[in-house]
């Protein structure tokens, strides 16, 4: 399984034209996050979790010509806004894209998205084909996916294990019960804000210590802001096993 990091930053994180931070004025391209997502591919499948705003762009640079599914961790924007852009794989493919979600969320996106889920023969809206899941495993193509729950503040969002690899974005709190369903995990993905305190995200030490409670092997931090910090920076002040991840990097689990 090939893990492709799509983006690993959030919306604070994008590079704004008025702001002077040493990130935003930074030529690594290490420090450009795009909004974090992920592309999974195995021989038998193509999916990515989350569809944010900068959907499009990634998948052309990662030059993605196929799209099975899509596994939704939560309704918020940043991990949504590129929903329109599934058309173009609707176009290629010929099919709708598979969209897994609670009910929670896909009230969300339809209330996002109104348009496409009107009475209408207009032949160019999106074509979405909700698949509800809860906290259940289940299967897509040659994956068995374990869904859990974090907490971002008060609002759940969906987790997902697959076999040795696990992916979180915007948790803040992580119940002994979810806890238990990931640990001894071999590649963890979490988020990790920034080291300043903020109340519904990890901080990179909250995130540090959740990895230890779960006995990671290798860790990847995402959803970074630029209040993150620099890249090369922020990498040296990490233990071995934990680093910063960036748009485009690639792994095999």
């Amino acid at each position: 399984m090939e893990i492709t990091f799509l983006g690993t930053g959030t919306s604070g994180g994008v590079p704004l034209i008025a702001c002077q931070c040493k990130v935003c004025k930074s030529t690594n391209p290490h420090d450009k996050r795009l909004r974090s997502s992920i592309l999974i591919k195995t021989p038998k499948l193509t999916l990515t979790v989350d569809c944010g705003p900068d959907f499009r762009q990634q998948m052309l640079r990662e030059d993605v010509r196929d799209l099975d599914a899509i596994l939704m961790t939560h309704e918020h924007k940043d991990h949504t806004g590129g929903i329109d852009d599934i058309r173009a794989f609707n176009f290629i493919n010929k099919k709708a894209v598979d969209i897994y979600c609670d009910a929670h969320v896909e009230k969300g996106i339809r209330e996002q998205y109104s348009y496409i889920f009107t009475e209408t023969d207009y032949p160019y809206l999106p074509r979405i084909n909700f698949i509800r899941i809860d906290r259940e495993p289940f299967t897509i193509g040659d994956l068995n996916i374990i869904p859990f729950e974090v907490m971002h503040a008060e609002l759940p969002v969906k987790g997902y294990r697959i076999g040795d690899f696990t992916y979180i974005t915007d948790a803040k709190t992580v119940s002994e019960k979810e806890r238990s369903k990931i640990r001894g995990t071999k590649v963890l993905v979490v988020n990790a804000l920034r080291f300043e305190e903020h109340y519904s995200h990890f901080t990179v030490n909250e995130a540090i210590e959740f990895a230890k409670d779960i006995n990671a092997e290798q860790t990847y931090f995402t959803h970074m802001s630029h209040h993150f910090g620099l890249h090369a920076e922020a990498e040296k002040l990490l233990p071995p096993n934990v680093k910063p991840a960036y748009d485009g990097l690639k792994i095999n689990v």
